[in-house]
């Protein structure tokens, strides 16, 4: 078998490898000779064309995902998935983590495969991809390059997967600094494949590049809910965080590093875990009223409150929580269309502020990263099989999970 016509081989875009290129891989390995010989010209074709820089090992041509093929079906592992080919300024990625999280009824993915997400009218978000690999957040590392990818990227290096997937840079929101906001948007769990799968293709220019010397493991919590969690909390100088939080973990180490005195409020039987993280106070709401006793704490009312769990109950009495000047952040987005019921004379007159949360920006998520890779924060996690994932999902619906679990895809 030659090797020539794979040299001359030209991608969908009409690029063609520099002879330079050809050398450089060549000399690459000892062992590609051999390579030629055992795999089939199609997958030496993607070796090659798939990355300026060689990898160790050839990229298959199929994967096992993570699949939904309906809203409200069952995720089914399926082999023989197409392993995406990286386009023009992209990226594939071998997806190393994923991240399953927990907050009773706030789990993002979840609500999209039971296709009960909320859109900004409150109705359902039914424009989903289907069949739909899910999962929003994860770590993995660069395998391949396409065409025209920046020098500053490598092979090998450390990439994160996020909520969001692509953006358009010049909208007024991309420009302020807001992209999560960006009304050309897509993201990973409504318009493209996620991180339940082997591999992924990742925009370059909107790439989540991670430090070398940071354990990929702990990092994926805090690329979605972490970052939210770091944004909201902000200067307050004593922070609510209310019952079926979507990281309570997080949550408290975030607002502590940043000055927080931190009031956890939860059954009786998370009391230890709390306090554990660094809460300056506990209150557990099935014995004890949470407005009176925060009011008690504080003296004239928690300066935030943030609701990050998708129960309206949860927001019922945030306000009556607050100081003068505080601020409700709104994170949990539960379903239907609840409102608040806090009087507007109580707005006014105490001067409250009102704001909605959608996870942070690229700016934000490397600083929240940076709080964990100098060991100011540490998430608490559990670390489980992929093929565990369905049991996952059940155990999240039954309330069963406290923390963050982190599916091991591969190595």
């Amino acid at each position: 078998m030659t090797i020539h016509p794979v040299f001359e081989y030209e991608d969908e875009h009409g690029s063609r490898l520099e002879p330079r290129d050809l050398f450089i891989l060549w000399l690459s390995t000892l062992v590609l000779h051999r390579v030629v010989e055992e795999t089939t010209e199609k997958t030496i074709s993607r070796f090659i064309m798939g990355a300026r820089q060689p990898t160790s090992d050839p990229i298959p041509s199929t994967q096992t995902v993570a699949l939904v093929s309906e809203l409200g079906g069952n995720v089914e592992f399926r082999e023989g998935y197409p392993v995406p080919t990286p386009g023009e300024n992209e990226v594939l990625a071998k997806v190393t983590q994923i991240i399953c999280k927990y907050a009773n009824l706030q789990i993002l993915d979840l609500h999209t495969k039971n296709g009960t997400a909320a859109g900004p009218s409150g109705d359902p978000i039914t424009k989903i991809k289907l069949p739909h690999v899910g999962g929003h957040e994860g770590v993995g590392r660069i395998v391949a390059l396409g065409p025209r990818c920046g020098s500053d990227l490598k092979v090998g290096g450390l990439v994160g997967i996020r909520f969001s997937s692509r953006i358009c840079r010049r909208c007024e929101f991309c420009l302020a600094g807001t992209e999560q906001y960006c009304i050309k948007s897509t993201n990973h769990l409504h318009h493209e494949d996620g991180s339940f799968q082997e591999f992924i293709a990742l925009d370059a220019d909107y790439l989540t590049i991670l430090p070398d010397d940071i354990d990929p493991v702990v990092i994926g919590p805090v690329l979605c809910a972490g970052v939210t969690a770091y944004k909201v909390s902000g200067c307050a100088m004593s922070l609510l965080l209310p019952q079926e939080m979507l990281t309570p973990y997080v949550g408290v180490q975030y607002a502590k590093a940043q000055g927080a005195l931190v009031i956890g409020v939860d059954a009786a039987d998370k009391r230890d875990f709390v306090l554990g993280l660094g809460a300056t106070e506990f209150i557990d709401f099935t014995s004890t009223d949470p407005v009176q006793r925060v009011h008690e704490i504080t003296g004239l009312g928690a300066h935030a409150v943030v609701v990050t769990a998708g129960s309206a109950k949860a927001f019922a009495h945030a306000c009556e929580m607050l100081r003068v000047g505080g601020t409700l952040s709104c994170v949990g987005i539960p379903p239907g269309r609840p409102v608040l019921e806090t009087p507007i004379c109580t707005i006014v007159i105490k001067g409250l502020r009102i704001t909605g949360n959608l996870v942070g920006s690229l700016k934000e998520c490397m600083e929240a990263v940076d709080l964990v890779r100098r060991g100011v924060v540490k998430p608490e996690i559990k670390v489980r099989k992929f093929k565990e994932l369905p049991q996952v999902y059940e155990e999240m619906e039954n309330g069963d999970i406290a923390g963050r679990i982190v599916l091991q895809v591969s190595e």
